[in-house]
């Protein structure tokens, strides 16, 4: 047998069994051989992993890249000029203080990922979402360094688009999940418009993901908190106590019940909120859950930090004061309660006029407002190395549970079937990690990432190990710290519908759709 490639003497991991002493030998971009001592071949590259960890690429399926959105709808901010974004697309590049495809790609391949589903936004004014997603096409057309996909993010769910454009988005673009907020002005819809996604989605295989809070206790309690001047970037979280997303979470569980259709609860933080989504599929409910490193490994502390430094943590939902919130996403992931562990990639660059000091820019007051500062964190390059230092290194999950939530279910979930897995036919993407022996801890600060943010949330976390090597489709993009792919190289997945199980035919009343 011919290869082009072949890793030897690693570790191979997947998400059911660890084989020593392995090889992998990979042809035309697709792993054809797993097993001791392969063949060699004249003239093919050969990569030595020294006995280290070989694990499939990082399938990072929750990143907003080039997204317009990052600007709307992650601050609550009710001047903002929308007349200016045109089906989900910033017209003028300097209006970005986030990661565009180039950057974010080039961030992803660094830290270990090699698939990333992003995001494709539509805006309430926009009547369709096909013109969106060929401008998300454009805006990542020969930008990427690593495969990629989209989800759409659904905000105004006309009849013409859940009846009409849904199949379009399915069967001529390759588009099998959507994205549904509960809160936020411009992006959020009510119980009776997502019922009609959910609809639409059942018919045809969509998976639904959702982002659950409860929108009218967020503007109260930040009405509220105004009042009596309580606006630094730590009362974010006090305006969103864990109720705000335990509550939406049971409620869009109730109505994906009704509907028996297929959702992921995305970013889960609370404990209250993982009871009601492991409540659900004790039921046997086709309902999945998502979180984030930073609601493993950050506290709410990280939002008191002086001189407004505290902004730089403000993401939705908050991280959390009690660390019984903490163990508990850790025992979700452990327990399967977590699917998959997502990066939520949505940063702004903190030192700049339209990113998180917006906070300071608006209210007349010294610490700012916490309701103009933008949501979100940047992720995607360290999602896969903490889950892998602070997770298997640390011994608190199994580095098959590692494999499972960041690779593999993420695969399934959204029907990328060729990725996730080290295997015969499976596309060759895998993390070669340093052998454990000689790697040197060290403690993580900004200037070794490579997104183009000005800061991480997690400056000062110390790593146990990093990935020496990142490859897709059988070529070696990152190597010793060192992106060395080709930006372009990544291309396009089209997806299938998830693997994963889906409705049951299982009904709460007479009713059927």
């Amino acid at each position: 047998m011919d290869f082009d490639l072949v890793v030897r003497n690693g570790t191979v991991v997947t998400a059911s069994d660890i084989w020593e002493s392995c090889d992998i030998g990979i042809k035309d971009g697709t792993i054809v051989a797993v097993g001791p001592h392969l063949p060699a071949t004249a003239g093919a590259q050969e990569i030595d992993a020294e006995g280290a960890f070989i694990t499939p690429g990082g399938v990072d399926s929750h990143v907003h890249l080039s997204q317009a959105g990052i600007l709307i709808h992650n601050a609550n901010i009710d001047g903002v000029d929308r007349s200016t974004f045109t089906n989900g697309v910033i017209p003028d590049r300097e209006n970005y203080v986030a990661d565009t495809y180039d950057t974010g790609t080039r961030s992803a391949v660094a830290g270990g990922t090699t698939t990333v589903v992003t995001f494709a936004c539509q805006l309430k004014k926009d009547e369709s979402i096909i013109p969106v997603i060929e401008n998300y096409h454009k805006l990542a057309k020969d930008q990427s360094y690593c495969d990629y996909a989209f989800h759409v993010i659904i905000t105004n769910p006309t009849p013409q688009i859940v009846e009409e454009e849904f199949p379009r988005m399915v069967d001529e673009y390759g588009i099998t999940s959507v994205k549904l907020y509960m809160t936020y002005k411009p992006m959020r819809l009510h119980d009776y418009q997502v019922l009609d996604v959910m609809y639409s989605a059942r018919k045809l295989g969509i998976t639904t993901m959702v982002h659950a809070e409860n929108a009218d206790i967020i503007d109260w309690m930040t009405q509220h908190l105004e009042a009596k001047l309580m606006t630094q970037p730590y009362h974010h979280g006090t305006s969103r106590p864990p109720i705000v997303e335990a509550e939406a979470t049971n409620r869009v569980i109730c109505l994906a019940e009704l509907m028996d259709t297929p959702i992921l609860l995305v970013h889960i933080s609370s404990a209250n909120a993982a009871k009601h989504i492991r409540d659900a599929q004790t039921r046997l409910l086709p309902v999945y859950g998502e979180t984030c490193p930073q609601y493993m490994f950050l506290l709410a502390d990280s939002m008191r930090k002086g001189d407004f430094e505290g902004a730089k943590c403000v993401c939705s939902p908050p991280i959390r004061e009690d660390k019984s919130d903490q163990d508990a996403i850790w025992a979700g992931i452990k327990n399967g309660t977590f699917n998959i562990v997502s990066s939520d990639h949505a940063p702004s660059k903190y030192d700049h006029p339209n990113g998180k000091k917006l906070g300071l820019q608006h209210g007349n007051l010294p610490h700012g407002k916490f309701r103009f500062i933008p949501n979100g964190l940047p992720g995607v390059e360290t999602r896969v190395p903490l889950l892998f230092s602070g997770g298997v290194l640390s011994g608190r999950i199994s580095p098959q549970k590692f494999v499972e939530v960041t690779s593999t279910n993420p695969a399934k979930l959204y029907g990328l079937k060729k990725k996730g897995c080290i295997g015969p036919g499976f596309d060759a993407d895998l993390v070669i990690w340093y052998p454990q022996a000689t790697f040197q801890p060290f403690n993580l600060t900004n200037e070794m990432l490579h997104h183009a943010i000005d800061y991480t949330p997690f400056e000062g976390i110390e790593f146990k190990n990093w990935p020496r090597y990142t490859i897709i489709r059988g070529k070696v993009v990152f190597s010793h710290g060192e992106v060395v792919g080709e930006m372009g190289y990544g291309q396009f997945i089209r997806r299938e519908k998830s693997l994963l199980p889906g409705p049951r035919d299982v009904w709460l009343s007479e009713w059927r759709p």
